[in-house]
């Protein structure tokens, strides 16, 4: 659907007064702010980092705050690091490492568009079709531009164009940054004997080049359901699939909305597709907790290992198709 100059012009009225900005960092002298984080839901500011420490208060959901340090708490647990902040400590599996990059926007976006990432916190899109604002697109998230407009302040916007629901959506450019080529050209593209190894019961996510391991992070696979015959069975399916598919941006999202594990995610950034139910490698932007099962299924990773596994593996990637297919890196769940 696409909006007319007067609607749009009528529509960008909201970004008068700051309306449609995320909140800016917080300034809070003089200690060295060494990051960003975003809080992805409503958390407890601890007054030491551990789970087992006092909270002091609560932060709402989608508070930007500062990180002064990054400290490991001694509490036997999977995930020990801890952002120190203003009031005490936030426990990292629950905010969003992030960044305030503002950019020069792109007056005119060719014909067959770009792939934009988002570089604020979080940005809050216009919907062409009703003026209102609904969806926040979070740091680290991709979309697909496919315009420019600029409004009668002058502020130049990007038409986003939503896959899933064939909706059209209005961000400021200077919140989006194109995400050039050089950044998606395949890595190790002539190495034979590539494969991906994920241990359910560990979390553990592998990339290897024949005897040589080239990635060992922490993953979230689907949560655990049930044991049978004494074997834990997760959410993710176990067996030797291999990658098929991939895009770089996906509007993700559940077939039952009135589910109460239903979900609703746009811009889920560099999904490489390895089993026929969608299940998926991608980043991921609504917890930070790698180390613990999490999802429906897929495997989280951060959006910046995700990027690496979908340049490392095959098929090749690309950015000038939004749908990538063919047979891919072997992928092994145990």
């Amino acid at each position: 659907m696409n909006v007319s100059r007067r609607d749009f012009l009528k529509l960008s009225g909201l970004a008068l007064g700051g309306a449609l900005l995320p909140p800016t960092p917080p300034e809070e002298a003089p200690r060295q702010v060494q990051s960003l984080g975003r809080a992805v839901r409503a958390i407890s500011i601890y007054n030491r980092p551990s789970l087992n420490a006092a909270s002091r208060f609560i932060m709402a959901a989608d508070t930007v705050f500062n990180v002064y340090s990054t400290v490991l708490s001694n509490d036997d647990h999977y995930n020990r690091v801890w952002y120190e902040t203003n009031g005490g400590y936030v426990y990292s599996g629950h905010a969003q490492p992030v960044r305030w990059e503002l950019q020069t926007p792109v007056p005119k976006v060719p014909a067959e568009g770009f792939l934009g990432e988002v570089t604020v916190p979080f940005t809050r899109p216009v919907n062409s079709s009703t003026g209102k604002t609904g969806y926040r697109f979070y740091y680290g998230t991709t979309h697909w531009v496919t315009g420019a407009e600029a409004d009668d302040n002058k502020v130049i916007w990007y038409r986003i164009f939503d896959e899933l629901d064939k909706s059209i959506a209005w961000v400021r450019a200077e919140h989006i940054r194109r995400v050039p080529p050089d950044e998606v050209t395949p890595l190790s593209p002539g190495v034979a004997g590539k494969r991906i190894e994920i241990n359910l019961e560990k979390q553990t996510f592998q990339c290897f080049e024949g005897s040589r391991k080239v990635l060992d992070v922490l993953c979230s696979t689907g949560v655990y359901l049930r044991t049978e015959k004494g074997k834990r069975i997760y959410g993710t399916p176990s067996g030797d699939w291999s990658i098929t598919r991939k895009r770089a941006s996906r509007h993700m999202a559940g077939d039952d909305l009135a589910a109460e594990d239903f979900y609703d995610l746009p811009g889920v950034p560099w999904v490489s597709y390895f089993h026929w139910w969608g299940v998926s490698i991608h980043g991921t932007y609504w917890h930070n907790d790698y180390g613990k099962p999490h999802s429906h299924g897929c495997i989280n990773l951060p959006p910046e290992t995700a990027k690496w596994v979908f340049r490392w593996s095959l098929p090749l990637p690309a950015l000038d198709r939004k749908l990538v297919e063919g047979s891919g890196t072997q992928v092994i769940v145990t």
